[in-house]
């Protein structure tokens, strides 16, 4: 049996934002990983999104075939992925639905009427009516955006530094609706929901249906590695640390290892996923080097770094 671990909780609404700042800071070097709460995220709609994916995933296989993934968007059948390359099984046992930016505008969208309504109610903000999945892009984008402005501050920036540099210009935002079916191999193989790996980009704000499985491991080095069980905490998103923001900090934030347990019960989540625009040059911040800790990274342009790694995990 692993620990539950109790992560650090940040509320995005607090008007004392240097005290946030440094919360942010300390959770983002211990743990990597925070709750994030009073994130104005509508939950309705976070839960209409759930009833959606269900929809979608509930549908027969050849119906989900014709949006498989192109172009980062669509699709991911069962066992496609396997996030821990290293591994000799088969993929991982989850499916999954994606859209967002990084499709620019080929995102795909199943039938009318088949998985993603239109939904007029929560259309605040946006031009015209949108799908569910694109109209909680746009909020998690927002709240993603006021934490990368306390992010800033944690690590002694200028409070809009991020959006200087121009990652805010387009940034590549895009969302996954996970399904994991359950118990549905009968062999001695052990395969995970998603095995170990950490995130690409930036930031990923989690949000579950309570189905426990999620594990984290803060010392990747050690061996035998620690694994602890990730609660959920109703209303809160789980936010970490991707690679692209360590490689940003010089390895201060830290991105660590996260895992899904081998499914026994059928659960589901929606993972957003902040990137910076394509152009935005991602090097080592001044507060994060000095003459003792020179930058490990070159630097890159963050479409460069994300396409890459997204080839060498999905073959995309």
């Amino acid at each position: 049996m692993c620990d539950a671990l109790q992560l650090p909780i940040v509320d995005l609404s607090s008007p004392d934002r240097f005290s946030t700042a440094n919360s942010i800071r300390q959770a983002c070097i211990d743990h990597g990983f925070f709750y994030l709460v009073n994130h104005g995220v509508d939950e309705e709609l976070v839960n209409k999104v759930f009833e959606q994916g269900s929809k979608f995933f509930s549908l027969p296989i050849e119906e989900k075939m014709k949006v498989i993934i192109k172009n980062y968007s669509g699709y991911s059948p069962l066992y496609a992925g396997k996030l821990d390359t290293t591994l000799s099984t088969k993929g991982d046992s989850n499916e999954g639905f994606y859209v967002g930016q990084l499709a620019g505008d080929l995102n795909q969208w199943p039938l009318e009427g088949i998985g993603f309504a239109i939904l007029e109610k929560h259309n605040r903000n946006l031009l015209s009516t949108t799908t569910l999945s694109t109209c909680l892009i746009c909020f998690l984008r927002s709240a993603g955006t006021k934490l990368l402005f306390l992010i800033a501050l944690s690590l002694k920036l200028d409070e809009d530094f991020f959006e200087k540099v121009g990652a805010f210009n387009e940034p590549l935002a895009s969302l996954g609706l996970l399904h994991y079916p359950g118990d549905l191999d009968s062999s001695n193989e052990e395969i995970y929901g998603a095995s170990d790996h950490s995130d690409f980009g930036m930031l990923t704000l989690l949000a579950t249906d309570g189905v426990p499985g999620l594990q984290i491991c803060r010392e990747k080095s050690e061996q035998p590695q620690v694994w602890e069980d990730v609660p959920s905490m109703s209303g809160a998103f789980i936010v970490n640390i991707g690679d692209m923001m360590e490689r940003w900090t010089n390895c201060l934030f830290r991105s660590r290892l996260h895992r899904v347990l081998p499914p026994r019960q059928e659960h589901y989540s929606v993972a957003f996923f902040l990137n910076p625009s394509k152009d935005c040059n991602v090097e080592c911040l001044e507060s994060c080097c000095s003459e003792d800790c020179p930058p490990r990274f070159p630097p890159i342009k963050a479409l460069d770094y994300l396409e890459e790694r997204l080839r060498l995990t999905y073959g995309l």
